[in-house]
């Protein structure tokens, strides 16, 4: 093997007439008679290699018979291409590498999939050979992305005095909310440790332990149900910081994102980020990560179909509409598409009008008089050729249910510019939830996050309407963080826990160490964490979350390329005293 003295995305103009050597891959192989062009590729780049039969100093004939993915070693002299073979699209592109001598040093098996096509295979198959799709220029990009981002976030951390610390992966099960991974002891049979789902616990106890300022870039990890965006190990920058209160979080988590857009995609966010509450989000955009790249906001028209002859509406208790302009030109086989599409929401149905010549036609403009229409045609500002979309039913079924219909039609109509980055803050979250088939309050965040100071005593009497010091920051319809501010005394601690049907002992078996710990000196401190995955997928305009990470998993938990999960030895289950029970399926 020739040891290289450049990469394949290295050599200009300035170094013609120099002797090299290059390392990499066939990109690909152009046949001209007696001369052949390669493209040589490693991760730096492409460079232009040729074989002229007179000059060649090996076996022409064996060059003939390289393939795509063959691994060579060449040495060369750079020379520069004639005038109309310049490509302007490759930074390599004003000069070739004429070939003196050649190693072919691993030959490919044929190719499964094409390597510069993605599209020439299912996922599935593609995920089955990841180290070859891991070859391409997309994947190439993205996992180098992913690098550039690990580091901008770290030099932003470290500069702004945060500590990074590592924190435990084996560690105590403390289900709230999606499943742990269990890992069984072998030492203490019948005893597992969890994987983390995230850091929580130990962060906040890093701030009683008097480290103000703490990250860490870590992996957590859930046993749920999966979906594009979502896999059961994840990335997440975790951050935690004592002596602060929310504009203390906001202020430093903007610094970092700023930082990050701007070192990556040289992006200019805005300063400060906006804000909107949890209700208003729902209120206007049908979602708690609302996508501000176009407008479609919710519009009440309750008022107006309550005056209308159409009465399926009367007794919702909710009724809101879209506007969509242009959108007459949809026929009745999309709208028809469109309603089912709200019925994977809960929606019963979807009405609709259209704007014509100052009043609205089609759909249930029948059920609306003339003065009617014109108060509904003021209040929404319809027009000649919009179309006006209206579901009616309960609040929580009506706003998720439009503002899913507002996200589908965004899509078909490409209202969102994916060169512009919209960050928002949504906060003043619920405290609670209410889980009907439990009978007992959830945490809309965790367990840990402090109510509203004003609030606090509702925790005794209306726990419904208290509202939380929980903060997400979405940007472009994607929740990127989410965090909270903690709560640091022991007694509204054990009172929340009460609240979500724990008993003492309970809190104690599962939380124990956290309570006792809000007993010795506890700072005020609250935090966030990121998802890193999902803030690599926005940076790389990536819309699968599996094409940012090297190896990812299937929807259904599933490694194709190692075929994991898989069985285990009778020995190493008899070592950890487990017996597999029998599927009943």
């Amino acid at each position: 093997m020739y040891k290289r003295t450049h990469t394949c995305g290295e050599l200009r103009k300035d170094h013609i007439d120099e002797t090299i050597h290059l390392n990499g891959w066939v990109n690909t192989v152009r046949l001209h008679g007696q001369v052949i062009f390669i493209d040589l590729r490693d991760r730096y780049g492409k460079t232009q290699i040729v074989f002229n039969s007179e000059d060649y100093n090996g076996d022409f004939v064996a060059v003939k018979k390289l393939s795509m993915e063959d691994v060579l070693s060449i040495k060369g002299t750079v020379q520069s291409r004639s005038e109309g073979a310049v490509n302007p699209d490759m930074s390599t592109g004003e000069i070739e590498v004429a070939v003196d001598s050649m190693e072919l040093l691993s030959e490919t098996a044929p190719l499964p999939f094409v390597i510069t096509d993605r599209e020439s295979a299912l996922e599935d198959l593609r995920l089955k050979y990841r180290y070859l799709e891991l070859r391409t220029d997309e994947l190439q990009k993205n996992i180098l992305t992913r690098h550039k981002t690990y580091q901008a976030v770290r030099s932003y951390l470290s500069d702004n005095n945060f500590v990074e610390i590592e924190t435990p992966t084996l560690m105590k099960s403390t289900p709230e909310g999606a499943r742990d991974f269990l890992v069984p002891s072998r030492i203490h049979h019948g005893k597992f440790y969890a994987l983390p789902q995230s850091p929580q616990l130990y962060k906040q106890i890093l701030m009683i332990s008097g480290f103000d300022r703490y990250f860490q870039i870590v992996k957590c990890f859930r046993d749920e149900d999966f979906r594009a965006d979502r896999q059961p190990e994840f990335t997440q920058i975790d951050v935690e910081m004592s002596f602060v209160d929310e504009e203390d979080i906001y202020s430093n988590m903007e610094g970092l994102t700023r930082h990050i857009f701007k070192e990556l995609n040289d992006v200019d966010l805005p300063d400060p980020f906006p804000r909107i509450t949890y209700a208003d989000a729902l209120a206007k955009y049908g979602s708690d990560k609302p996508d501000t790249r176009y407008e479609l906001f919710l519009n009440d028209v309750k008022e107006f179909t309550d005056r209308s002859e159409f009465n399926a509406f009367k007794s919702a208790e909710s009724v809101k509409a879209i506007v969509l302009p242009g959108g007459a030109k949809y026929s009745r086989k999309i709208i028809d598409g469109l309603t089912d599409f709200v019925k994977k929401y809960k929606a019963k149905g979807l009405t609709w009008m259209k704007g014509e010549n100052g009043k609205l036609s089609g759909g249930i403009a029948k059920f609306f008089d003339e003065n009617l229409q014109s108060d509904l045609i003021h209040a929404t500002e319809i027009k000649d050729g919009d179309i006006i979309f209206i579901i009616g039913d309960e609040k929580t079924v009506v706003e998720p249910a439009l503002g899913a219909l507002r996200v589908e039609i965004a899509k078909r109509e490409g209202l969102a510019d994916p060169n512009i980055y919209k960050p928002l803050w949504v906060t003043s979250f619920p405290m609670f939830e209410y889980d009907e088939v439990e009978n007992r309050y959830t945490a809309m965040h965790h367990p840990f996050t402090a109510p509203h100071q004003d609030d606090i005593e509702k925790l005794e009497t209306d726990p419904a309407s208290v509202l939380s010091r929980g903060y997400d920051l979405t940007m472009n319809g994607h929740e990127i963080a989410g965090g909270s501010i903690r709560i640091h005394s022991p007694e509204i601690q054990n009172k929340v826990f009460s609240l979500l049907g724990l008993s003492l002992e309970d809190a104690k078996e599962k939380f124990g160490f956290l309570v006792e710990a809000l007993t010795y000196g506890a700072p005020p401190h609250g935090g966030i964490a990121f998802g890193f995955d999902r803030l690599v997928m926005i940076l790389t305009g990536s819309n699968n979350i599996r094409d940012v990470i090297a190896f990812p998993k299937t929807t259904s938990a599933v490694s194709l390329m190692d075929d994991a999960p898989n069985t285990v030895s009778s020995q190493q289950l008899n070592e950890l005293g487990i017996q597999i029970k029998p599927d009943k399926n």
